[in-house]
């Protein structure tokens, strides 16, 4: 981290550390020595438009997407050399950083109390992020002034500090504030513009996201359940609290493409080298396939090509009996791409809507079991801003940043009801977080017009239309409580989380451990896997959790693949930590984490704390 502290100095003086003593000026406007904590605001929260960039890893991993370009990530496998999946790690010590530090100390040394209430609800989102994906991190040592290297802190350690910090946040929010702040705040705050019992509910989310990790852990019902349940009782109470960071930009002719979202056209990140992965489709179009548990493969039907094999009995979130009303879950329009339609006609016709086919690809390629994946944007050819506009739902140029959600915190608050017996409890949080999406996801269409150039394939009419249906029908209000299990709610979460809120699906995956079979508190090796192929439930097994999902080396159909050998067997569960920083500059910290050495080259598949049920072998 030698070089990332650097960096943090450098920052310092462009912000108000010391430069009194660096240079002695009087007050100079290209060279504050002192920045007012507001000004900070605005460019702590446009960096979280790193979560995006590092869902080019993680949205492969738990597989919404499939790519070719990070397919390294796709396969489980990364090795170091690269800051490919970093971005998350540079945007919480870098981008954010030393000016979030200023931002809180500043305004607490003020008495701005408010304002330092919105720095430490972004700290603890923030590090409750990154500590999720990377595992260990240097936390106590981060931003201290002469550390040429920073020790690591282990998970546990971090995720206390995380709920502190918005319990810190909290006590602020409640403290009485007499700043004037005029438009201070609200002009700078592109979340909730200002609104600070908005923000409130945010820290509150962000314990409920941090203690919803932890439900499969052995002591989560007697340590960790009541305070998730306080916490989601005082979050989010309706969409209306959605934490969402409204972009600047909003088409090509942004003064930088940067101003743009990430998933727009302008941008270019999705055109051509990310798409819908099959898992993805057949969860959101009901095509789960049956597999011979003998045998693994698939049986083939001959009623319609587009469901060339027989396909599970129940199924999760919809099914393909469209004519049925309210089996036809519209999120699917919105969600995923279709080349269907491409001239956009009739887009408030029902029938036409429910008759768009969808089509997911491999892990690396755009090729899947039925046929060829679509772009996000809906062309099987390849797209452009020429023909695609802005884009689309969440992938155009003008979509906001998706931080958390009301339908996340619901789906939280049922997960911690089932563990903790009350199911039903667990079924009433699920619908609401079921119908909360619903709403979230027709809130972001954009729907196209006849002859245009891109937006959604339905009329927001339609969709709710469509949205009212399945809400009263048997996936939602219409599914018999007797019915009701933990796969309903962690694949509906899995769903509005889609793409993204990737980072926490991965948690919720790798925290069940991807459905792997095997004895005792974990999978190892020779007990989940071997070197070159992977044991996974079968769909009748009823604790499985994700029905049909299959990882590269499960012995199914269309599967039956390996890993690099240098995973020894185990898929990915971590990110490592940035290249430029930690393997540049900090290698005697990371030589010493356990139970797998920083260094080590499966340091990847290293299990983090959250996901053991008792403690982290250390």
């Amino acid at each position: 981290m030698k070089k990332l502290f650097l960096y943090f100095i450098a920052a310092g003086l462009l912000t108000g550390m010391g430069c009194q003593k660096y240079l002695d000026v009087n007050k100079n406007i290209d060279a504050p020595d002192h920045v007012e904590g507001y000004l900070y605001l605005a460019g702590i929260q446009q960096n979280y438009q790193g979560i995006y960039w590092d869902i080019r890893a993680i949205g492969p991993l738990t597989q919404m997407m499939g790519t070719t370009s990070y397919t390294t990530f796709a396969t489980n496998y990364y090795s170091v050399g690269s800051d490919a999946g970093g971005e998350v790690w540079r945007m919480v010590y870098w981008n954010q950083g030393m000016n979030l530090e200023n931002l809180i100390n500043q305004s607490e040394k003020a008495e701005n109390w408010h304002l330092a209430g919105i720095g430490y609800a972004m700290k603890a989102f923030s590090w409750d992020l990154m500590t999720k994906i990377h595992g260990e991190l240097p936390m106590k040592e981060a931003f201290i002034p002469g550390l040429l290297s920073h020790d690591y802190d282990y998970q546990d350690e971090i995720y206390e500090q995380v709920r502190e910090w918005a319990h810190k946040a909290i006590e602020m929010f409640e403290k009485t504030d007499n700043t004037q702040y005029g438009t201070k705040i609200s002009a700078n705050d592109f979340i909730y513009a200002g609104d600070i019992a908005k923000w409130k509910k945010f820290a509150y989310a962000v314990l409920v996201r941090n203690l919803a990790s932890l439900t499969n852990k052995n002591d989560f019902t007697s340590k960790y359940a009541a305070e998730l349940f306080d916490a989601a009782s005082k979050s989010f109470q309706s969409t209306a609290d959605d934490a969402v960071l409204s972009i600047p930009g909003g088409s090509a002719s942004a003064p930088f493409s940067s101003y743009n979202n990430f998933w727009g056209t302008s941008r270019g990140n999705l055109l051509w080298s990310y798409f819908p992965h099959e898992f993805a489709v057949q969860m959101m179009t009901g095509t789960t396939v049956k597999y011979d548990e003998t045998t693994g493969e698939r049986t083939p039907t001959n009623a319609n090509p587009y469901y060339p094999y027989e396909l599970e009995t129940q199924q999760i979130i919809t099914d393909t009996l469209h004519q049925l009303t309210g089996h036809f879950d519209p999120r699917v329009v919105a969600k995923l791409g279709t080349a269907d339609n491409p001239n956009y006609d009739n887009l408030g016709d029902l029938d036409n809507i429910k008759s768009y086919k969808y089509y997911g690809g491999s892990f690396t390629g755009t090729t899947g079991p039925i046929g060829t994946a679509s772009s996000f944007y809906g062309r099987n050819a390849r797209p452009s801003p020429d023909n695609d506009g802005i884009g689309k739902w969440l992938y155009r140029d003008n979509a906001p940043y998706i931080l958390t959600t009301y339908a996340e915190i619901q789906f939280c608050l049922a997960e911690a009801l089932w563990k903790t017996g009350d199911k039903n409890g667990a079924f009433e949080a699920f619908k609401k977080g079921v119908k909360a999406d619903l709403e979230f996801t027709g809130k972001y269409l954009y729907p196209g017009t006849t002859g245009g150039k891109g937006g959604d394939k339905i009329t927001k009419a339609a969709y709710n239309t469509l949205a009212n249906e399945y809400a009263a029908g048997p996936y939602v209000d219409g599914l018999p409580i007797a019915d009701f299990s933990l796969s309903h709610i962690m694949m509906q979460k899995w769903v509005a989380l889609y793409p993204w809120g990737a980072p926490e699906a991965w948690v919720d995956m790798r925290k069940y451990h991807y459905d792997i079979k095997y004895t005792g508190e974990y999978p190892s090796n020779g007990n989940g896997w071997t070197n070159v192929a992977l044991d996974q439930k079968w769909n009748s097994d009823p604790t499985r959790v994700y029905k049909g999902l299959y990882m590269a080396p499960a012995q199914v159909a269309g599967r039956k693949g390996s890993y690099n050998l240098l995973n020894e067997g185990s898929p990915e569960y971590r990110l490592r930590p940035r290249y430029n920083s930690e393997y540049m500059w900090n290698l005697p910290s990371l030589e010493v984490l356990r139970p797998i050495s920083g260094t080590a080259p499966n340091y990847h598949t290293s299990i983090p704390w959250f996901a053991y049920p008792a403690e982290m072998p250390k």
